[in-house]
């Protein structure tokens, strides 16, 4: 594998961003939901304008990863309330962490979760935190192996169909 490097994202690269966003999605989950409920979901809650309105806005922080010269995924870190069972500790929440499908495997999610949990210190944050589908079992595994523990877990609507995400958190 190439050397892995890592830029934070701007406005300009919203399109990218978006794109990136909806094609890992769609074939992480396509083959677990209704294509109705994807449709759904791509088209109303995670379309392609809303995904680029988030780039540069206030709270969000962007970190692409490229390998080779060729973007191999992103993090979206963004700073938010506490969630309802979460102490008053300093915290930033791990929204997304999209490996591209082909990449998966090849170390991009662990390059990207260690620049999560710098950019978290250096932040001064005592806590990372994320959300992740109950029946995203790989994911989940990986979070574990990162010292990442359920604490909690919150509905998640993919369309019409309301599932469970666990909510999981690493002190820093």
């Amino acid at each position: 594998m190439s050397t892995l490097i890592i830029r934070i994202a701007g406005k300009n690269d919203a399109e990218l961003i978006a794109d990136i966003s909806r094609q890992v999605f769609y074939e992480t989950f396509s083959t677990q939901n209704t294509q109705e409920n994807m449709d759904i979901f791509m088209t109303k809650q995670f379309s392609k304008q809303k995904l680029m309105e988030e780039v540069g806005s206030a709270g969000n922080i962007f970190l692409l990863a490229y390998d080779g010269g060729k973007v191999a995924g992103y993090v979206r870190l963004k700073e938010t309330e506490q969630e309802k069972d979460m102490d008053k500790m300093e915290s930033i929440e791990i929204a997304r962490l999209y490996a591209m499908t082909t990449k998966i495997g090849t170390g991009v999610g662990s390059f990207l979760m260690q620049q999560c949990i710098d950019t978290a210190k250096k932040m001064n944050k005592n806590k990372i935190w994320l959300g992740v589908w109950e029946k995203n079992y790989r994911a989940i595994r990986f979070y574990k192996k990162w010292g990442f523990e359920i604490f909690s877990e919150q509905d998640f609507v993919l369309g019409n169909d309301i599932q469970r995400d666990w909510l999981m958190q690493k002190f820093l």
